[in-house]
């Protein structure tokens, strides 16, 4: 899509910008310029000239001597163009000046050609008259221009006055990149509302209005459409009295910058009506056009078409076709057919604006091996709102060029109307998706701009039928971000999938799960969920346990198979009781798995399944092992805070002093221990067991898997050891809430290294040492600062009882 900057400032008028910054914000908004090139690059000091004198050359036949009055004064040029003569208006350039080009029409140089004052065969010359081909153009934009020769303005251009200016030279034409589903940017109405839209100006859209006459448009043509899902909408329109001329010197220039050949007043304005609106026009001359009768339907299998450009076609029956009553006139929005071509005899011309069906538009242009201008926009699917205003868009400019007359009213078949989208106005929905801090105000702002409508009462937006991109609030954010500026949003880390296809966050924590059992030495076992009633009593529950409520299996394997677990230690003990009773020396096992806690009993509704990640062991190990291989595990996950242990679990199938809730953030997700010496008899284990069991629903709230990157230390740690005398009753989760609440910003880390009871201690009393590491972001952390962190540190632990070991 190529567009001249001077036809956008048609309907932006207040633009004011470099081409460089119009690139740039267009690029930034969306719409991206893929570059652009200045129609006046090389032309400097071109003025209009008045030639009041020729003379021939004393001393060459082919060359004369021309008086030319530039306005400011008259100077002498020596030229052999044959097409002069005395009166003619010229461009000149001046001594000093440049053109793009040579008189041969071949490649422009690319930093054009200097014109110098100096001599022709022994007579001076001040400068030179130009053809159009030296002014960087031909003769298919400028068809005015003679073949061979200089080029010669009109008798209404002012002596003196700036040639490049007159000859629409002083634009810049912008080429972009339009995405298929931006197909109202196809259009420099639709390139004109962006650049408002970016730069904030107004946009004023041209005010359409026909006058027509008295007739009816019904008393010319009737339209018939067979098939309207390939043909949405059908606009026709009559103008008779056509009278053929150029069409004027500004659509020309327009038309020409957008790369399109002027030809004639009728040909430009359905042109001109097609770049502007990006609506496909086609004019038919309506004495061809049998009974006065128009119908859309497809072609039949086998049938040939002679279009406009001379060639036969075969056609099948997935091809739409434009007919009268007795043949074909046009294949639908791809070329017309050479039967009803617009010819200089002409004098009433049936208008054609429709919406046909964008696949199938470019599947029949593909098989024909037939892609014009107009299939290619069909092909993205145009508006069939748009269909009316372009037609009437070119009957006005049928009015105002004086080129026929316009018969009153408008021949339209269409089926149901595609519907303005609504959406609701969810202002903290497109801020969070975008990660900006965008004011409603400033977001209602740009709606307006893009003439998306806001109602107030409902909080509802109405989208323009043109903009059929916004289907979805996710739409209604990238044109938040468009136009506030995507160089205005902050970076920010990512707070959800970056990728598709990975596994649900649930799977992902149960994956972690797995990775940190086995990575610690644990094999995976698998258990049965069916139990046995008697497994409780093996577990020394009390009878009124709520363990014990159960959901009974209606028809069991057996009596060892009645029932659905509510606690998964069962069978984690069976498996390391029959691995003891083999000989196996350290055994860690683990399991995946659900229990099954009925809501109500008897069963109303489904129990509900919780996964449990349930931990066993003997051997070597311990509860501080244990204890470890769970703390692994939310450090895996993202639960970068400490857990906090409560031994008084009160879990009768765990040793009394070797128990304890696992809670994270005020939230119970488990436990772990020793298990009781009497319950290990029970399964025949004749040594120490431990057990871990995690509540993952519980756990999964308090996961996550984003992470912040922090870099390297620039400054240097200080590391602090301390001995203590702690009393008995004081545990280790205490004396770190108190390093960790008073150690301050600069506290680092911390560690239990060394903890001891025996003859040195007095009786009631433990040792613990603990290393804390102190380190500052942001400097190299001096005595003081440590000096006054460790202060509070103590003074807290004084606070438990507790004293320094000298």
């Amino acid at each position: 899509m190529n567009t001249a900057l001077s036809w956008i400032k048609e309907y932006v008028p207040d633009l004011t910008c470099t081409d460089q910054e119009y690139m740039d914000a267009m690029t930034l908004s969306g719409t991206k310029v893929e570059g652009y090139s200045r129609l006046d690059k090389n032309l400097e000091k071109i003025v209009i000239g008045q030639i009041k004198k020729i003379e021939k050359h004393p001393d060459a036949d082919k060359l004369i001597v021309c008086q030319v009055d530039i306005g400011s004064e008259v100077i002498q040029i020596v030229t052999g163009a044959p097409n002069v003569k005395e009166g003619d208006k010229v461009p000149v350039v001046l001594d000093g000046g440049k053109v793009a080009g040579g008189h041969d029409g071949g490649p422009l140089p690319e930093d054009g050609i200097a014109i110098k004052a100096g001599k022709l065969r022994g007579v001076p010359s001040n400068g030179m008259m130009c053809s159009i081909e030296e002014l960087g153009s031909d003769r298919n934009f400028y068809p005015e221009a003679p073949e061979n020769g200089i080029y010669i303005f009109g008798d209404d251009v002012q002596i003196g006055a700036d040639a490049v200016e007159e000859l629409g030279l002083r634009d810049t034409v912008f080429e972009y990149e339009v995405t298929s589903n931006r197909v109202d940017c196809y259009s420099v109405i639709g390139i004109a509302r962006e650049v408002a839209a970016t730069f904030k100006k107004p946009f004023i859209a041209p005010e359409v209005t026909v006058k027509g006459n008295n007739e009816k448009v019904e008393e010319y043509i009737s339209v018939e459409v067979q098939d309207k899902e390939l043909c949405p909408r059908y606009c026709a329109r009559v103008c008779k009295n056509i009278k053929i001329a150029p069409s004027p010197k500004w659509m020309q220039r327009r038309l020409a910058a957008s790369g399109i050949r002027p030809i004639n007043n009728l040909v430009d304005i359905t042109n001109y009506v097609m770049e502007e609106y990006g609506q496909p026009m086609h004019a038919f001359d309506l004495s061809t056009i049998a009974g006065n009768q128009i119908i859309v339907r497809r072609a039949k299998d086998g049938d040939v078409f002679r279009t406009l450009d001379g060639q036969e076609r075969k056609l099948d029956s997935d091809v739409l076709m434009i007919c009268d009553a007795e043949k074909e006139v046009g294949i639908a929005g791809i070329m017309g057919g050479e039967n009803s071509m617009i010819t200089d005899s002409v004098t009433t011309v049936l208008f054609e604006a429709a919406a046909f069906n964008g696949p199938n538009i470019r599947k029949s242009a593909k098989r024909l091996g037939l892609r014009t201008d107009a299939s290619g926009k069909f092909e993205k699917g145009l508006d069939p709102h748009n269909a009316e205003e372009a037609i009437n868009r070119a009957c006005q400019l049928i009015e105002e060029l004086g080129c026929g007359e316009v018969v009153s009213g408008m021949v339209d078949v269409h089926g149901e109307m595609k519907e303005k989208v609504v959406l609701p106005f969810e202002p903290a929905y497109y801020n969070n998706l975008l990660g900006t801090d965008v004011s409603e105000e400033e977001m209602l702002s740009i709606f307006k701009m893009i003439e998306v409508e806001y109602d107030a009462a409902k909080r509802t937006l109405t989208i323009p039928t043109f903009r059929q991109d916004i289907l979805r609030q996710c739409d209604i954010a990238e044109e938040v971000a468009r136009f506030y500026g995507y160089d205005k949003i902050p970076t920010t880390l990512p707070n959800g999938e970056a990728t598709t296809g990975r596994l649900p966050f649930k799977l992902r924590v149960e994956q972690k799960a797995r990775d940190i059992a086995e990575y610690c030495g644990f094999s995976q076992g698998m258990c049965y969920s069916f139990e046995s009633p008697k497994v409780f009593d093996k577990q020394l529950l009390p009878a009124d346990d709520e363990a014990r409520k159960v959901v009974t299996i209606a028809n069991p394997l057996g009596e060892d198979f009645s029932i659905m677990r509510t606690l998964p230690l069962n069978g984690m003990l069976t498996s390391l009781s029959t691995n003891y009773n083999r000989r196996n020396k350290d055994v860690r096992l683990y399991e995946l798995g659900n229990v099954y806690l009925p809501k109500a009993l008897p069963l109303t509704e489904l129990p509900e399944e919780r996964m449990q990640f349930t931990l066993g062991m003997y051997g070597e190990g311990d509860f501080f092992t244990m204890k470890g291989v769970i703390e692994e595990f939310f450090d895996s996950i993202g639960m970068k805070k400490k857990p906090t242990y409560d031994p008084n679990a009160g879990r009768p199938y765990l040793h009394p002093g070797r128990q304890a809730n696992v809670s994270y953030e005020g939230t119970q997700i488990g436990y772990l221990g020793e298990v009781h010496p009497e319950v290990c008899d029970n399964y025949a284990l004749k040594t120490r067991v431990y057990v871990a069991v995690l509540d993952i629903p519980a756990i999964l709230p308090l996961a996550t898997f984003d992470r912040k990157y922090e870099g390297i230390a620039k400054y240097p740690a200080v590391l602090r050891d301390i001995s203590m005398v702690v009393p008995k009753k004081v545990m280790a989760g205490e004396i770190e809430a108190i390093i960790a609440q008073r150690g301050g910003k600069i506290l680092e880390e911390y560690q239990l290294f060394d903890i001891y009871e025996g003859d040195q201690i007095k009786e009631g009393f433990k040792s613990m040492a603990y290393s804390i590491t102190f380190r500052a972001k942001d400097k190299t952390l001096e005595e003081a600062d440590v000096t006054a962190a460790m202060k509070k540190i103590l003074n807290g632990l004084e606070g438990m009882g507790i004293e320094l070991r000298s």
